[in-house]
């Protein structure tokens, strides 16, 4: 029981880690461009920066749906996932609401993962973000 304990409380700070590797690259991008252009611009300049930074990811990688034991045919496209195991969700909205935050959910569902990120860079003055954990 110790030694599975220790195991998921490393787990927890290694996806700690990775988030703010993550937002800190999110950081540069905002700090870059600024608030103004669509979520597309956002999410290729994403992509570049956590290349540069040698983030592991996948761009809309498409993940498989299921119901009741039944593969669908729909999927689900999330804007990343990182290290295999953090849903990213990328915003450039003036606020964020409710149905963000259903949608970064529903992606840690589909993606199996127990971590997710939505970052908005459409907030004025300051970028913002938000770490979900299932």
């Amino acid at each position: 029981m110790e030694s599975v304990m220790a195991h998921r409380s490393q787990d927890d700070i290694r996806l700690k880690d990775d988030v703010y590797e993550i937002v800190g690259a999110a950081i540069e991008v905002h700090r870059t461009l600024g608030p103004g252009f669509l979520e597309a611009v956002y999410q290729e300049s994403l992509g570049i920066e956590m290349g540069q930074r040698a983030i592991p990811f996948s761009a809309e990688k498409r993940l498989h749906l299921t119901y009741k034991s039944h593969k669908l045919t729909s999927f689900y496209v999330p804007d990343f996932l990182c290290f295999d195991s953090i849903v990213v969700e990328i915003k450039a909205l003036d606020r964020l609401s409710g149905r963000e935050t259903a949608q970064v959910l529903n992606a840690m569902k589909a993606a199996e993962v127990s971590v997710g990120l939505l970052i908005n860079f459409g907030a004025v003055g300051k970028l913002e973000w938000k770490r979900f954990v299932l």
